[in-house]
């Protein structure tokens, strides 16, 4: 009986090799981000038209990034219950409605409002797509192919913003809302049609405070949990502080900076395809020490180039940060992928818990990381803090996962699953 529970369903084991399927994998987590940073070029048009300072303006982008984060925390329970299908469908549907209301939007709290709703809707897509993985893949290629889909989706989120500054020249502002709504209604289709429920049968009785008090009480998935969190840290404190380092105290160019950042952009996307590669011959824990000890090394090399005051160039601070940033993409893709395999018809709520905490943690983070940056003289209290939370985040997997199923991770999940079929 266990042996039958502890795979993929036959249909799931079809979908595993559908390239159609990992398409909508890629676009279903994408449309909301993609959405967020195709905007970014527009902000300075969106305040002088509106009459606004630029501050009101850059509420269409933060609280976007609250609506992602409250759509993590709810969308992920509601398709463990409901199934994937139906919470995808109706995000994206939600999703199309604000995004029209955006286009006729004649104010800018219409516009803000409309936004925050877009977020909540689009992002089912990402907390869901991390389930569905968990629903259709075998465990051993959960982890890579939640790295494949995050290196699909840096390559569209590092060209978004100059797709949004070229439409916007183009046509205008309110045509980016055309092109997100049309987006939207395509992914919604490719889903409607392409995506069957892949939502494991749940056991009697279970649901959703069920799931989670059994999640909580897993020291494994609290450690994995927070693993992966603290490893997000990194990349919000650091982009929150970076501006204000090249721009104020380096005396460089936004457009420098920007150019700089995307080589942090560049090893992230390197560490995902990394990992893609190396996931299936390596355990889990083996992956994620790598990656830990890589942004060790990486942040504790800022800091002394902090030091020795020679990080205040570019190169030698944002070429170090690259090393942290190819360990940081194994720490997340490894992370999340034990955190969703501890109780796989939970999926949903765990990668949905997990999604919450990252971007409202990250929102603080990033506002701390602007502090860091813009009250210092020198880049050393934001390199400090980048170590610091790297030394956190592997405190996590040395002292919150349980060493024997760090080492036997595969006999935790096999543990998980046995639990289930109790309860069926």
């Amino acid at each position: 009986m266990h042996g039958i529970i502890s795979k993929p369903p036959r249909a799931a084991t079809n979908l595993a090799t559908s390239r159609v399927v990992l398409l909508l994998l890629v676009v279903m987590t994408g449309v909301a981000p993609i959405s967020l940073y195709i905007l970014v070029p527009a902000l300075p048009v969106l305040a002088t038209t509106f009459g606004r300072d630029i501050s009101i303006a850059q509420m269409t982008v933060s609280l976007y990034m609250v609506g992602i984060a409250l759509s993590q925390l709810i969308m992920g329970p509601l398709s463990d219950k409901f199934g994937r299908r139906p919470v995808l469908l109706g995000g994206l549907a939600l999703m199309v409605a604000a995004s029209i209301a955006c286009i006729f939007a004649e104010t800018l709290p219409q516009l803000i409002a409309a936004r925050f709703f877009q977020a909540l809707g689009g992002a089912s897509g990402m907390v869901v797509s991390r389930a569905i993985i968990r629903d259709i893949y075998a465990r051993d290629r959960v982890a890579s192919m939640i790295s494949l889909v995050v290196a699909a989706l840096m390559i569209g989120q590092m060209v978004s913003p100059l797709t949004g500054g070229l439409i916007e020249t183009a046509f205008g502002w309110r045509a980016i809302f055309y092109a997100i709504t049309v987006a939207a209604i395509m992914v919604a289709v490719g889903i409607a049609l392409a995506l069957p429920e892949t939502r494991r049968d749940r056991a009697a009785g279970s649901g959703f405070r069920g799931d989670v008090g059994i999640l909580i009480r897993n020291r494994a998935f609290v450690g994995y949990v927070m693993c992966q969190v603290l490893a997000s840290q990194i990349i919000f404190t650091f982009a929150g502080g970076g501006p204000y380092i090249v721009v104020t105290q380096m005396g460089r160019t936004s457009a420098e900076y920007g150019a700089w950042f995307a080589t942090t952009g560049f090893a992230y996307l390197v560490g995902n395809l990394l990992c893609v590669r190396f996931a299936p011959r390596h355990s889990l824990a083996k992956l994620i020490w790598f990656g830990l000890a890589l942004q060790l090394a990486g942040s504790l090399l800022n800091l002394l180039w902090s030091f020795a005051g020679w990080n205040e160039a570019p190169a030698w601070l944002f070429g170090t940060q690259m090393i942290v940033m190819v360990g940081n993409a194994f720490v997340m893709a490894n992370s999340a992928a034990g955190a969703i395999s501890i109780r796989p018809e939970a999926a949903g709520t765990a990668s949905g818990a997990m999604g919450f905490l990252q971007q409202g943690i990250g929102a603080l983070m990033s506002q701390f990381g602007a502090y860091l940056g813009g009250h210092s003289a020198t880049t050393l209290p934001l390199t400090a803090a980048v170590l610091a939370i790297s030394l956190l985040c592997a405190c996590m997997m040395l002292f919150v996962v349980p060493r024997r199923e760090v080492v036997v991770s595969e006999a935790l999940i096999e543990q998980a699953e046995e639990e289930e079929t109790g309860m069926m």
